[in-house]
């Protein structure tokens, strides 16, 4: 089995070019939502460490929010809580998937995590920075100081280039970003 990680800039259209591949995607950040939703166990342990922010379950995106901007490091915090989990989802899903040619692993902080393996192919998705803004802006819960908190717990985009394999223009442009894809399936397959 072919892994491979999709890495980037946030807004850059990461979780778009994942499904481009049309193999099975490992969304890390659709798994967090759903530990929100769903896992107890998650909850408690953020409402441990939040317990003037995170209040109820299931645990509501706007306390998260509230948590990471009014409460030094907890974003730090909140990922040494949730990444376990989603480590434990994401063996899960490979096991599923074990005998299928390619998989795709969609997680923002990929190599922040160390959760690459010296044999995956890693993918820097490429985007203009005027895109990104305009694509971020469109959030339901855009907010200027949450981006930057996240960024601020990501690798530099450089090093990040230098980490990857291969590097797909994202235009959002179907055709354009087609191309690049089967350019890559053709060297790894």
């Amino acid at each position: 089995m072919i892994r491979v990680g999709i890495v980037g800039h946030i807004g850059s259209g990461k979780s778009y070019v994942a499904k481009k591949f049309g193999y099975p995607v490992f969304n890390a950040d659709d798994e967090v939502k759903n530990l929100y939703k769903t896992n107890k166990y998650c909850f408690k342990k953020l409402n441990k460490f939040f317990p003037n922010y995170i209040t109820s379950f299931p645990v509501k995106k706007n306390e998260v929010i509230a948590t990471i901007l009014k409460k030094k490091n907890s974003l730090k915090k909140i990922v040494k809580i949730i990444h376990p989990m989603v480590r434990h989802r994401m063996n899960n899903f490979i096991r599923k998937n074990k005998n299928r040619k390619i998989i795709i692993l969609d997680i923002p902080l990929l190599l922040e995590n160390k959760i690459e393996n010296k044999k995956d192919i890693i993918v820097f998705v490429k985007s203009e920075k005027s895109k990104i803004i305009k694509k971020l802006k469109k959030r339901k819960n855009f907010n200027p100081l949450l981006i930057k908190k996240f960024m601020q717990i990501q690798l530099p985009i450089e090093y990040k280039i230098k980490k990857s394999d291969f590097i797909v223009r994202n235009n959002f442009n179907k055709k354009f970003l087609k191309k690049d894809i089967n350019k890559i399936l053709k060297r790894i397959l």
